[in-house]
């Protein structure tokens, strides 16, 4: 049985440390347990700005959000180990 990999995705922005911080830890963690990676910048919606813009990065497991602000390293494998 072939397990379909997570997805996760980050909402943030250029010019943000922090978002920059999020997607260090998320390459990190994918280069040895793999999930396909989508980044999205808010920068010209204002729909995820007004969703987003005071709480970025926020990142979401599988269409669950998991972290804002920063990512917690051992927490992501936690998820990402879940089926």
């Amino acid at each position: 049985m072939t397990t379909m990999p997570h997805k996760v995705t980050i909402y943030g922005k250029k010019g943000c440390c922090l978002c920059d911080q999020a997607v260090d830890v998320l390459e990190k963690v994918n280069a040895s347990f793999p999930f396909e990676f989508e980044k999205i910048d808010i920068s010209d919606n204002k729909e995820l700005l007004a969703e987003f813009g005071l709480t970025i990065p926020v990142v979401l497991v599988d269409g669950v959000r998991a972290f804002k602000y920063r990512v917690n390293e051992n927490r992501l494998r936690v998820l990402l180990s879940q089926c």
